[in-house]
């Protein structure tokens, strides 16, 4: 079959000539011959398919590197990585759509406090943090005061010290006054801190060793609760006596469940489901979700690391939370259901209700 001129292979292909050209200098896309006299590329019929694949890849914002990657492999291998570069575009469009909230809610939120009628929010508090029964130490960290509510799920052989650290580092949102209009900016300046104060703690010392974290935190704003997460402790809200999980685990596991590689019930039980993406510590993408909460008269907040929501179901979390009013027996109560399902983890809770303010 006669070979097509770059022109009728970039028309049938639809992919430019330009593009062609570059394609071809990347070794992406090499034409089958070229004119020693003319320079003309020409391009074999059977091409097309992978130059159409190339095009629909770009058209998908895929960098040219990993395309590259993808058109080595077999079919069902390249709608696999096709899933997982998806996935990742998913998963980065929701993260900056939760920015785009945040900045939306801050700026345009108007303070309820302000209003003649309304009445002051505050919150009541307890935190605990319990070995369990197999571990020899506690590498968790929880805190609970006024204003800011944090776990901390340390990893490493100076794991405790880390998760101390990147709590210890937070902890001055209880006193400093935030500036209108600057919450995102504090936060961001707060997890900065977290971030080289696990580093340092890595660091310290003859050699470093390893050193990581988890860190979910809220700060309270008066009738907000900002958001901090990255790892996988976990946020639950219960309202009006239903349960929400408002966190999103950043855990191997999770991405495969986003990808569609595995079920919620399979990743419930994989070997691997504490496999962190994304933590605080060296070497790891420490890219952190920040979103804003409305808070009403009567929610809930259940601040956990993964020694809680790995073992024990969702149902019993919700009937705890539900039936025990103080936070201090409800933390005593779900840390007391860990260790009942094995203890098989460090655990630690943080139950923060939203109450109105006697005047």
């Amino acid at each position: 079959m006669d070979l097509l001129t770059i022109g009728a292979f970039a028309k049938a292909s639809r992919l430019s000539p330009k593009a062609l050209r570059l394609y071809d200098e990347l070794g992406l896309l090499t034409p089958a011959r070229v004119d020693p006299v003319t320079g003309y590329r020409l391009y074999a019929p059977e091409q097309l398919d992978q130059a159409r694949l190339v095009a629909w890849l770009r058209r998908l914002g895929m960098p040219l590197a990993r395309i590259q990657h993808v058109c080595t492999l077999e079919a069902g291998s390249a709608a696999q990585e096709i899933r997982a570069f998806w996935a990742q575009v998913e998963a980065d469009i929701n993260a900056r759509r939760d920015l785009a909230t945040f900045l939306i809610d801050h700026l345009s939120w108007k303070d309820p406090a302000m209003a003649p009628t309304a009445k002051p929010l505050g919150i009541r508090y307890a935190a605990l943090s319990d070995t369990g029964l197999v571990r020899e130490s506690n590498q968790d960290t929880a805190y609970a005061g006024s204003r800011l509510l944090a776990v901390a799920d340390g990893y490493g052989s100076r794991g405790a010290g880390a998760s101390t650290a990147a709590v210890d580092a937070l902890k001055h949102l209880e006193t400093d006054g935030i500036p209108a209009g600057n919450l995102l900016n504090v936060l961001e300046d707060a997890i900065e801190q977290a971030k080289q104060a696990v580093h340092g703690v890595a660091t310290n010392g003859s050699s470093p060793e390893e050193a990581g974290t988890t860190l979910t935190a809220m700060l309270w704003t008066g009738s907000q609760l900002a958001l901090v997460h990255i790892g996988d402790s976990r946020v639950y809200l219960l309202r009006d006596q239903e349960l929400f999980q408002i966190t999103h685990d950043h855990t191997m596991v999770q991405l495969m469940v986003d990808e569609g590689r595995l079920s919620p019930e399979e990743a419930a039980s994989h070997p691997q489901r504490s496999l962190l993406i994304r933590a605080l510590g060296q070497g790891a993408d420490a890219t952190t979700d920040i979103r804003l909460h409305d808070a009403q008269r009567g929610d809930r907040y259940l601040l956990c690391s993964d020694g809680l929501s790995t073992v024990v179901p969702s149902g019993e979390i919700r009937r705890v939370l539900s039936e025990i009013s103080e936070p201090a027996q409800a933390v005593r109560a779900l840390i007391a259901l860990a260790n009942g399902s094995g203890g098989p983890d460090n655990v630690s809770c943080v139950v923060a209700d939203v109450v109105e303010l006697q005047q």
